[in-house]
């Protein structure tokens, strides 16, 4: 069984202020895109997807990541999705463990701990409450939305006798603001 990584980072980002798109805005001192990248990667996963659209992470990323373009990127996170598991099931992977380019702080270990999972759905869980990473085997692909902004979350709605929820240590803040970024940098 294969699987691969998949850090979404596509969107637009349009309740960040800032100077530059969200996903290059520095934090700790590296784009902050750079942090969850790296993170899912670190993962140790069999193959590690960035899903990109609204802005060129060219020269950000580690050369050993597949990087893929969503077209459709400003119809919602959910073609971004999509775009990982057509991805993942061309590239012939079992599962695709999935999180966010804007969660500095998701750590290695969160991702390695939902991949290690053999539900049909996996949510890491932070103090009770369910976050990114999420894995997504292959049986449950033609049953994930492909339009709106929600991701798998309506799917785990829907099919809660599918979900297995995983406890991760980390913390699965994510940066949408610059208030957001002064908070957590």
């Amino acid at each position: 069984m294969t699987i691969a990584a998949a850090v979404l980072a596509a969107g637009e980002g349009t309740r960040f202020h800032g100077d530059v798109h969200k996903l290059l805005a520095p934090f700790r001192g590296r784009p902050l895109v750079a942090w969850a990248v790296d993170h899912a990667a670190a993962a140790g996963l069999d193959e590690t997807l960035v899903v990109v659209g609204a802005v060129s992470l060219d020269g950000l990323l580690p050369p050993d990541v597949t990087v893929v373009a969503n077209e459709r990127w400003r119809e919602g996170q959910a073609t971004s999705l999509a775009v990982a598991v057509a991805t993942a099931g061309a590239h012939g992977h079992d599962a695709v463990v999935v999180g966010l380019g804007d969660q500095p702080l998701v750590p290695p270990t969160a991702w390695a701990a939902v991949a290690a999972t053999d539900a049909p759905i996996a949510v890491a869980t932070y103090g009770g409450r369910r976050r990114n990473p999420v894995r997504l085997a292959r049986s449950v692909w033609p049953l994930i939305a492909t339009t709106g902004d929600e991701g798998a979350r309506s799917l785990m709605r829907e099919r809660p006798d599918l979900v297995q929820e995983v406890a991760c240590s980390g913390d699965p803040v994510d940066v949408d603001t610059l208030e957001d970024l002064d908070r957590w940098s």
